[in-house]
Protein backbone atom coordinates (compact mmCIF):
# COMPACT_ATOMS: atom_id res chain seq x y z
CA UNK A 1 0.00 0.00 0.00
CA UNK A 2 1.00 3.43 -0.96
CA UNK A 3 1.23 6.15 1.69
CA UNK A 4 -0.95 9.35 1.15
CA UNK A 5 0.02 13.11 2.00
CA UNK A 6 -3.00 15.25 2.21
CA UNK A 7 -3.88 17.00 -1.05
CA UNK A 8 -5.07 20.22 -2.04
CA UNK A 9 -8.85 21.13 -3.39
CA UNK A 10 -7.34 22.00 -6.45
CA UNK A 11 -5.60 18.25 -6.89
CA UNK A 12 -8.60 16.55 -5.59
CA UNK A 13 -10.75 18.61 -8.04
CA UNK A 14 -8.52 17.70 -10.92
CA UNK A 15 -8.69 13.98 -9.91
CA UNK A 16 -11.98 13.47 -9.63
CA UNK A 17 -12.68 15.43 -13.24
CA UNK A 18 -10.10 12.89 -14.53
CA UNK A 19 -12.13 10.19 -13.09
CA UNK A 20 -15.28 11.60 -14.60
CA UNK A 21 -13.89 11.97 -17.99
CA UNK A 22 -13.08 7.92 -17.50
CA UNK A 23 -16.31 7.46 -16.78
CA UNK A 24 -18.14 9.68 -19.55
CA UNK A 25 -16.17 7.79 -21.77
CA UNK A 26 -17.96 4.43 -21.15
CA UNK A 27 -21.00 5.98 -20.42
CA UNK A 28 -21.58 7.34 -23.99
CA UNK A 29 -19.81 3.88 -25.07
CA UNK A 30 -23.06 2.59 -23.76
CA UNK A 31 -25.17 4.66 -24.93
CA UNK A 32 -24.07 4.87 -28.41
CA UNK A 33 -22.98 8.47 -28.62
CA UNK A 34 -20.40 8.90 -30.79
CA UNK A 35 -20.04 12.77 -30.51
CA UNK A 36 -20.22 12.67 -27.30
CA UNK A 37 -17.42 10.43 -26.28
CA UNK A 38 -15.20 12.53 -29.39
CA UNK A 39 -15.80 15.55 -27.41
CA UNK A 40 -13.87 13.84 -24.59
CA UNK A 41 -10.76 14.12 -26.48
CA UNK A 42 -8.60 17.09 -27.94
CA UNK A 43 -8.54 18.09 -31.32
CA UNK A 44 -5.34 16.69 -32.04
CA UNK A 45 -5.82 13.39 -30.39
CA UNK A 46 -4.23 9.90 -30.57
CA UNK A 47 -5.83 6.87 -30.33
CA UNK A 48 -4.25 3.89 -30.68
CA UNK A 49 -5.93 0.44 -30.25
CA UNK A 50 -3.63 -2.65 -29.69
CA UNK A 51 -5.92 -6.31 -29.92
CA UNK A 52 -3.51 -8.11 -28.32
CA UNK A 53 -1.43 -6.00 -25.39
CA UNK A 54 1.28 -8.00 -26.16
CA UNK A 55 1.94 -6.66 -29.68
CA UNK A 56 4.56 -3.83 -30.77
CA UNK A 57 2.44 -2.88 -33.40
CA UNK A 58 -1.11 -1.35 -33.28
CA UNK A 59 -3.89 -2.67 -34.43
CA UNK A 60 -5.20 0.68 -35.05
CA UNK A 61 -3.68 4.61 -34.87
CA UNK A 62 -5.83 7.58 -35.43
CA UNK A 63 -5.01 11.04 -35.51
CA UNK A 64 -7.43 13.73 -34.44
CA UNK A 65 -10.69 13.85 -32.93
CA UNK A 66 -12.67 13.44 -36.01
CA UNK A 67 -10.65 10.16 -36.84
CA UNK A 68 -12.51 8.97 -34.16
CA UNK A 69 -15.91 8.47 -35.26
CA UNK A 70 -15.66 5.09 -37.29
CA UNK A 71 -14.69 3.93 -34.22
CA UNK A 72 -16.68 4.85 -32.06
CA UNK A 73 -19.35 4.49 -34.52
CA UNK A 74 -18.45 0.63 -34.79
CA UNK A 75 -20.42 -0.24 -31.19
CA UNK A 76 -23.43 -0.20 -33.20
CA UNK A 77 -22.42 -3.04 -34.47
CA UNK A 78 -23.81 -4.92 -31.11
CA UNK A 79 -26.75 -4.91 -29.71
CA UNK A 80 -25.62 -3.61 -26.72
CA UNK A 81 -22.67 -3.33 -24.59
CA UNK A 82 -21.60 -2.11 -20.88
CA UNK A 83 -18.26 -0.85 -20.21
CA UNK A 84 -17.56 -1.45 -16.28
CA UNK A 85 -14.65 0.54 -15.05
CA UNK A 86 -12.46 -0.80 -12.44
CA UNK A 87 -9.40 0.80 -10.80
CA UNK A 88 -7.22 3.63 -11.86
CA UNK A 89 -4.11 5.43 -11.21
CA UNK A 90 -3.18 9.30 -12.14
CA UNK A 91 -0.04 10.88 -12.12
CA UNK A 92 -0.55 15.29 -12.42
CA UNK A 93 1.98 17.43 -13.23
CA UNK A 94 0.18 21.05 -13.46
CA UNK A 95 -2.34 21.08 -16.40
CA UNK A 96 -1.41 17.68 -17.79
CA UNK A 97 -1.52 14.02 -16.23
CA UNK A 98 -0.78 10.23 -17.02
CA UNK A 99 -3.14 7.38 -16.12
CA UNK A 100 -3.96 4.27 -16.26
CA UNK A 101 -7.40 2.44 -15.75
CA UNK A 102 -8.87 -0.55 -16.25
CA UNK A 103 -12.38 -1.89 -17.75
CA UNK A 104 -14.75 -4.82 -18.45
CA UNK A 105 -16.53 -4.55 -21.64
CA UNK A 106 -19.33 -6.65 -22.62
CA UNK A 107 -20.56 -6.80 -26.35
CA UNK A 108 -23.30 -8.10 -26.56
CA UNK A 109 -23.97 -9.90 -30.43
CA UNK A 110 -27.28 -11.14 -31.78
CA UNK A 111 -27.02 -13.33 -35.09
CA UNK A 112 -29.52 -13.80 -37.56
CA UNK A 113 -31.51 -16.49 -36.26
CA UNK A 114 -31.56 -15.03 -32.97
CA UNK A 115 -28.60 -16.50 -31.46
CA UNK A 116 -27.41 -14.18 -28.44
CA UNK A 117 -23.03 -13.97 -28.37
CA UNK A 118 -21.18 -12.29 -25.28
CA UNK A 119 -17.56 -11.24 -25.56
CA UNK A 120 -15.87 -9.92 -22.74
CA UNK A 121 -12.49 -7.70 -23.16
CA UNK A 122 -10.25 -7.03 -20.26
CA UNK A 123 -9.30 -3.78 -21.41
CA UNK A 124 -6.02 -1.51 -20.14
CA UNK A 125 -6.39 2.05 -20.83
CA UNK A 126 -2.82 4.02 -20.87
CA UNK A 127 -3.68 7.76 -21.18
CA UNK A 128 -2.09 11.07 -21.71
CA UNK A 129 -5.09 14.07 -20.34
CA UNK A 130 -4.63 17.84 -21.27
CA UNK A 131 -6.33 20.06 -18.76
CA UNK A 132 -8.31 22.99 -21.99
CA UNK A 133 -9.82 25.84 -20.59
CA UNK A 134 -10.52 24.25 -16.86
CA UNK A 135 -12.08 21.44 -18.49
CA UNK A 136 -10.13 17.59 -18.82
CA UNK A 137 -9.49 15.89 -21.91
CA UNK A 138 -7.53 12.93 -23.39
CA UNK A 139 -4.97 13.98 -25.42
CA UNK A 140 -3.88 10.65 -26.06
CA UNK A 141 -5.99 6.89 -25.07
CA UNK A 142 -4.48 3.85 -25.76
CA UNK A 143 -6.54 0.71 -25.49
CA UNK A 144 -4.74 -2.53 -24.57
CA UNK A 145 -7.03 -5.56 -24.83
CA UNK A 146 -5.10 -8.20 -22.33
CA UNK A 147 -7.85 -10.86 -23.19
CA UNK A 148 -10.86 -11.77 -24.77
CA UNK A 149 -13.43 -14.63 -23.73
CA UNK A 150 -16.76 -15.02 -26.10
CA UNK A 151 -19.67 -17.50 -25.22
CA UNK A 152 -23.70 -17.99 -26.12
CA UNK A 153 -25.30 -16.29 -23.90
CA UNK A 154 -28.85 -16.55 -22.35
CA UNK A 155 -31.65 -13.87 -24.21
Amino acid sequence: MSSHSTISPTEAADRLAIRELIDAYAHCADRRDAKGQMALFTQDAHFVVFMDATSNEPSQELHGRDALAPVFDNLNTYAMTTHFNGQSTVSLQGDRATGESYCLAHHVSTDATGQRTLMIASIRYLDEFVKHDGEWLFAERRLMVDWTETRASAP
